[in-house]
């Protein structure tokens, strides 16, 4: 990441012209030009279709307790089964037959069947319900065989389930992925106990020697302006500093996010931290590599690093999960993300576009290509597009290799300004825009580079932090259906259960923009709107009005409930929820789908 402090910038140039590569891309004035290789290979388009089959369990991991678990599609089995023009991941060939659109499907673990069921063709999450009382909790996870029977052809996909036993006494807490979402699912974090529930984490990249450790009362500050998550920036030289810390953080109720940047690489420091932090009831998650791939670190150290944590956390080490997720962040646009994003359930990328020069570099006085230069934000245009076009390439590549469902895309807003390549921090409204483009496509976590910032972005992020706890509950469900539009540089994101539509939208114009609730196709009879980050609602409830970089946040009722009021206004905002499978990869079969 890119840092505040001066002797961190100057640390990060020096590591800069000793390496005198960023994304594999020479970017020094006396380097040539050498493309870098690395690219994600673009799948080949055939005339005939496909279908990638795919199955995974709803929840990883699940503990003993989810036996007795009440929601039918908490403990069960989820089938994919888009059809595809695109050779992607274990995808084959398809005879498609008009007057048929199901599968057969049955799931087998170890050689003995699981659960059987009919799933429509081309659909996407279909849940096939499971009793856990026919598999024994371990640390190694089953693998799971899931075979498609279609108009006489014959389709199969693996998968893995991990049902870990429950938590022995040095395992301080479990944090759960909810596949269905993508979604963290976790108990209170002031380990007082509590339910499992959905949790969207907000907060900062927190520096630690400077700020944390110097007034443990920021941390209850932070708590009360909303945000739920505190990743502090390593080193931590004095543990006793960083155990007074974490004490505060439990005490506040927020979650920690373990970061291990300097050291995931050395086995031995590696097990030292785990084996003191893992104790803590607020753990939320892990972090090892911090943009491995502008380093050229490894292309296995991500890997090795995370069956290393999980081994030490409840799990084998060798492919199932353990009692946390571990994370990390992404800088490059397209630089061997396969290799590295394999080391992670949670694959954050860093797009930086606010207050550079995306064509020059002003530092190193080169020009910035796709072969060349380094301008701080890899292959951007300078537009907050970059930000959307990033999180939609990060996905594009999980569905292409099949983990769409086993690993989470999350976003990190530029909160910082005035230092090398950036000449100027984000205003409060255009942090809003960063995040809201992360989450509308399809962000389920927002943790800003870094903190302390200014004031008008801290004001903003907590507004937008503020707001989470309504909207949870909306698009965290299995049962929410969602879909992002862009219509006149507004981008929205919208997610609907029954009659209800929470709208998330942000204006990426610098100019007063209206949008109209005919486009989004929204009749609403009462609107609350959840966050107001300079945004309205036309009086005739015909619209909604942007401010320049504005946003807002709004519950749209369909159907017209004539006890409540027509419209009221609160202070709350967010969403957390998947976006359904990326237009360009998947053609929709209609002679199939009846759509």
């Amino acid at each position: 990441m890119k840092g505040l402090s001066v002797g961190f910038l100057v640390a990060q140039l020096v590591f800069r012209v000793k390496g005198q590569t960023w994304c594999g891309k020479n970017y020094m004035s006396t380097s040539p030009i050498v493309p870098p290789g690395g690219q994600f290979p673009i799948p080949n388009e055939l005339n005939s279709p496909l279908l990638a089959l795919r199955c995974s369990p709803a929840i990883r991991p699940y503990l003993l307790e989810d036996a007795a678990s009440g929601d039918p599609s908490f403990v069960s089995i989820l089938i994919d089964a888009p059809v595809t023009f695109y050779e992607i991941s274990k995808a084959a060939p398809i005879q498609l037959q008009s007057e048929l659109n199901t599968l057969d499907v049955a799931v087998s673990v170890e050689g003995i069947t699981l659960v059987q069921g009919t799933v429509t063709l081309n659909s996407t999450k279909t849940s096939l319900p499971f009793s856990l009382n026919s598999l024994q909790p371990r640390t190694s996870p089953y693998n799971i065989s899931c075979s498609a029977k279609y108009a006489g052809q014959t389709f199969e996909a693996m998968g893995s389930l991990s049902y870990l036993p429950n938590p022995p006494s040095d395992i301080g807490s479990v944090t759960k992925m909810d596949l269905r979402t993508g979604a963290l699912l976790a108990r209170p974090a002031n380990g007082k106990g509590g339910s499992y529930a959905p949790i969207f984490p907000i907060g900062f990249y927190t520096q630690f020697d400077g700020y944390l450790a110097q007034n443990l009362s920021i941390l209850a500050e932070l708590a009360a302006q909303g945000f739920t998550i505190v990743h502090p920036v390593p080193t931590f030289s004095n543990l006793t500093a960083l155990d007074l810390v974490l004490d505060e953080m439990q005490e506040a109720g927020l979650y920690l996010m373990y970061d291990m940047r300097g050291t995931y690489q050395n086995n031995t420091s590696v097990t030292e931290q785990v084996n003191r932090i893992k104790s803590r009831p607020n753990l939320l998650l892990w972090y090892t590599a911090d943009e491995p791939d502008g380093t050229s670190d490894p292309l296995n150290a991500t890997s090795i690093s995370s069956d290393l944590i999980t081994s030490l956390d409840g799990g084998d080490g060798k492919g199932g999960a353990g009692y946390h997720p571990v994370s990390l962040v992404l800088n490059c646009e397209n630089y061997f993300f396969t290799e590295y994003a394999s080391g992670s359930d949670i694959v954050m990328q860093d797009t930086y576009m606010i207050g550079n020069n995306v064509t020059y570099s002003t530092v190193w006085h080169t020009v910035c290509t796709e072969n060349y230069g380094d301008c701080g934000c890899d292959n951007c245009k300078g537009s907050f597009e970059d930000i959307s076009t990033r999180m939609d390439e990060f996905r594009e590549r999980l569905f292409v290799n099949g983990w769409e469902r086993s690993k989470a895309v999350w976003t990190v807003p530029q909160a910082f300004g005035n230092d090398t390549y950036w000449q100027r921090f984000p205003t409060g409204k255009e942090f809003i825009v960063e995040s809201i483009l992360g989450i509308n496509h399809g962000g389920l976590g927002v943790v800003s580079w870094d903190d302390p910032t200014t004031s008008d972005i801290k004001a903003s992020a907590s507004l937008l932090a503020a707001s989470l706890s309504k909207m949870t509950p909306y698009i965290a469900s299995p049962n929410a259906s969602f879909h992002q539009v862009t219509l006149g540089r507004v981008d929205v994101g919208l997610w609907s259960i029954d009659n209800e539509t929470l709208v998330l939208a942000t204006n990426m114009n610098y100019n007063i923009t209206t949008l109209l609730f005919e486009d989004l196709g929204l009749e609403p009879s009462k609107i609350v709107q959840l966050l107001d980050s300079g945004s309205f609602i036309k009086p005739d409830r015909s619209a909604l009005v942007f401010e320049s970089v504005g946003s807002g946040a709004f519950i749209v009722t369909i159907h017209k409930q004539e006890s409540e009021p027509a419209i009221t206004s609160t202070n709350s905002a967010l969403a957390l929820h998947p976006p359904p499978i990326v237009a360009y990869i998947t053609k929709i079969i209609s002679s199939v789908t009846g759509t």
